[in-house]
């Protein structure tokens, strides 16, 4: 017999999944209906509209996927694109070249536009881009690049993607829920994000919206969507209308939890909740600078929720990270690729971003002896 489930309670302080509020675990925790019940309907409803406030979207096919963030990537890309059509995506870290992984699977003609990790992509550059690709179908980038800490401008390029006749997709994983996201006043024609970073809901659900423009393109395909699961063509008759149309059976105890999360979300109202991320993160950065840390982005487009830094000299981070979550129960995220070994990523997301956190993740390095400062 295997031994009954047990875990240690950490203290979630890397790039994903964040704490949980008691209340999400509490519906969890709630008796399961059917995916079809009249309940779960009017359930799936107050979700898809609580997807849309905070979005700041009033965009009609705005639901959830049943499946975590990189799943909600994949809806955006196979829904949208057919083979050769060309595309424009900046890469400026791990996430922007999954997208080009995904959007190559599709046939797609990718133009990447690409700066070094730890760095925005620039107005100009993209300027250059759209001279060299003058009809791309659309333009990718993320908002909040969890591999590396950087917050993308939007806007200017917003605009500049639109004069061209493109879409505009935006993974926008690590800002929804603790950075600005406003998808209608920023023209984002198709956006998705996950629920385990600021929304603080377990992991495996992708929230995404389309504009009345990815629909149309949508809807005019020539070429079958290449995924059954993710065809939205299908999938938008589960989400919305008085008869559902049945896909998939939805995964009730997550949307149950997602539910929760979401009107924990409203309840303290997202300008409060941006604050909130910015106030913890000054006094993240005041701290551990006085450590001796330096952070890898520069303050001007630095994310408040997901920090990268390098350790004080003479520090191995793996060893110190390891002390943290064996002896302190923290658990902080190391570097990925090009900063593998060389970086921290400490998060500050949702229920994680308190100032109780920073100031136990400071005093348990304060009080580990490997820890030189």
């Amino acid at each position: 017999m295997m031994s009954e489930l047990k875990t240690n309670k950490r203290i979630l302080m890397g790039p994903g999944p964040s704490d949980v509020h008691p209340k999400v675990l509490q519906a969890m925790a709630t008796p399961l209906i059917g995916h079809l019940d009249p309940q779960f309907v009017q359930l799936m409803d107050e979700v898809k509209q609580m997807v849309q406030q905070t979005f700041m979207t009033k965009n009609e096919l705005s639901f959830v996927v049943s499946a975590p963030g990189s799943a909600g990537m994949e809806t955006c890309f196979v829904n949208l694109l057919e083979p050769g059509d060309e595309v424009i995506i900046c890469v400026n870290g791990v996430f922007g070249g999954r997208m080009v992984a995904i959007a190559e699977r599709c046939g797609a003609i990718v133009h990447k536009v690409e700066s070094p990790w730890g760095s925005i992509i620039t107005e100009d550059q993209v300027k250059n881009a759209l001279e060299k690709c003058k009809k791309p179908k659309l333009l990718a980038l993320v908002h909040a690049e969890t591999s590396t800490g950087v917050l993308q401008p939007l806007q200017e390029i917003s605009k500049l993607v639109h004069n061209a006749g493109a879409l505009l997709v935006v993974d926008a994983v690590t800002s929804y829920c603790g950075m600005p996201l406003k998808v209608d006043e920023w023209n984002i024609d198709a956006v998705y994000t996950g629920t385990q970073k600021c929304l603080s809901a377990p992991p495996g659900l992708s929230p995404i919206s389309f504009s009345k423009a990815a629909v149309n393109v949508l809807e005019n395909r020539k070429t079958p969507v290449q995924s059954w699961f993710m065809d939205l063509n299908l999938v938008k008759d589960y989400w919305s209308g008085s008869k559902r149309a049945y896909h998939h059976t939805a995964p009730v105890s997550s949307i149950f939890a997602l539910h929760q999360a979401l009107r924990l979300v409203l309840e303290e109202g997202l300008e409060k909740r941006y604050k909130r991320h910015q106030i913890v993160h000054k006094v993240l950065v005041s701290k551990l600078e006085g450590l001796g840390f330096r952070f890898l982005v520069d303050p001007s487009y630095r994310l408040p929720n997901l920090n990268s830094v390098f350790l004080p000299e003479g520090n191995e981070e793996g060893v110190i990270r390891k002390k943290l979550l064996d002896t302190y129960n923290i658990e902080v995220g190391g570097g990925l690729g090009a900063f593998a070994g060389k970086i921290w990523r400490i998060g500050i997301m949702g229920e994680s971003c308190t100032l109780n956190h920073v100031n136990i993740l400071v005093g348990a390095l304060e009080d580990m002896k490997e820890f030189k400062h």
